[in-house]
């Protein structure tokens, strides 16, 4: 294994061309583990990534739909409560009867 500045060690203070080369060759081969590792690796992130985008995607959207009943709801409420300023109220409390009385008779 290399080491910094002290070069490569030398058993019994000569190493052959043969020995460098294969030394040189098992580097590489871990080198290369390493670097497929790491290619895998940043596939499956970018995987992961587009997944949770389409996700994010998907979210963004059905805010927006429900962003849009909201509004169409409380334009509907306003324009009826514009309408019938008298009458709206009632209408209200005798719906809120009528469930109170179907919960009520679903529990009894």
């Amino acid at each position: 294994m290399y080491r910094g500045n002290k070069g490569y060690p030398s058993p019994g203070g000569f190493m052959g061309h043969e020995s460098l080369e294969e030394t040189n060759q098992e580097m590489e081969g871990e080198l290369k583990g390493k670097i497929n590792a790491l290619k895998s690796l940043s596939i499956n992130i970018g995987v992961e990534v587009r997944e949770q985008n389409r996700l994010l995607n998907e979210m963004d959207d059905g805010f927006d739909s429900t962003a849009s009943m909201f509004s169409n709801t409380i334009g509907k409420l306003v324009k009826l409560a514009k309408n019938r300023p008298h009458f709206y109220i009632y209408y209200l409390l005798i719906f809120c009867f009528f469930v109170f009385l179907v919960l009520w008779l679903y529990i009894r």
